[in-house]
């Protein structure tokens, strides 16, 4: 199973938040020994922690839309992505995962 951690908030993040974050995220290192990933901005600081299942190649995370202005993290399986891949792709959008 992954680990997700990190601070999250409408304000900018304080002085030291970005260290926090990633002390919290190493401490989950053993829930995903796979691969780590790291956001940082004004306002979110997350990393992830990946334990390789599924989309072993293209499965890194945090994810962002094409523009870089919305990033998550996730741990879970969408059931009918395939049909939603289908609507999102026919109005544009671009996939880098499976």
């Amino acid at each position: 199973m992954c680990g997700i951690a990190g601070i999250v908030g409408a304000r900018r993040l304080a002085p030291g938040d970005a260290d926090a974050a990633r002390r919290m995220s190493a401490v989950l290192e053993h829930r995903g020994p796979d691969e780590h990933g790291f956001h940082l901005d004004d306002q979110a600081a997350f990393g992830h922690r990946r334990l390789s299942i599924v989309d072993l190649r293209t499965g890194h995370q945090p994810l962002t839309n094409e523009d870089r202005s919305i990033w998550i993290t996730f741990n879970g399986e969408i059931y009918n992505h395939a049909d939603i891949r289908r609507d999102l792709e026919s109005e544009g959008h671009s996939y880098r995962t499976k």
